[in-house]
């Protein structure tokens, strides 16, 4: 039996419309991945307020194959942060860069609405998972022990789009030069020492 090509998928906003046939289909693919059981109510608190950075992958079935889950808000009175809470591939679908475009798509949303930076959290063991979010610019930026119900840690991941937001591109044009690398942790809190003159 073949499977359908990523090409036969639909990439689509979440539609406060359609909440009862989505947030079924949402928890039901979710759940079988994530090490944290959600109530509904974690569901109904994300897509009230960010449907709009809510974006499914969908098969010529009309059936949910991908999901990721976001939201965007002031950290701490400071930055614009958004962060990636779910993410989740049918397994037999996996392998070929829906989550990946799942994720992008989710950035560019964010992007579009001024964030500052990205973050998330992801199982230490989870190496696909950190192989994706690295590929798109993601850096490590700490090590959460124990941040799991099951017991295992986590890292936390950041994405910094302070400088130029809008210059950002998650979705890179072919025919273009690639975007510049972003700078690692330890450029951006141990930058070169400036040489300093005696005064004299």
């Amino acid at each position: 039996m073949t499977q359908d090509a990523p090409s036969d998928l639909r990439y689509v906003r979440y539609d406060s419309a359609r909440e009862n046939e989505y947030v079924a289909a949402m928890r039901q693919l979710i759940s079988k991945d994530l090490s944290e059981p959600y109530s509904i109510y974690v569901y109904r608190y994300f897509l009230y307020q960010w449907g709009d950075l809510c974006f499914l992958a969908m098969d010529d079935k009309g059936e949910m194959v991908g999901v990721v889950v976001s939201k965007l808000e002031p950290h701490r009175g400071g930055p614009l942060r958004g962060y990636i809470a779910m993410l989740a591939v049918r397994e037999e679908y996996r392998g070929r860069g829906i989550a990946t475009k799942l994720v992008r798509m989710a950035i560019d949303a964010m992007i579009e609405r001024n964030a500052d930076e990205i973050v998330l959290e992801t199982e230490i063991t989870n190496t696909a998972a950190m192989k994706l979010y690295e590929r798109l610019g993601f850096l490590r930026s700490k090590k959460l022990h124990r941040y799991y119900l099951n017991g295992n840690s986590a890292y936390r991941l950041v994405l910094y789009l302070r400088e130029g937001v809008g210059s950002i591109r998650t979705s890179f044009d072919p025919y273009g030069l690639p975007p510049a690398p972003l700078p690692t942790l330890d450029q951006i809190f141990h930058p070169p020492a400036i040489a300093q003159g005696n005064g004299s």
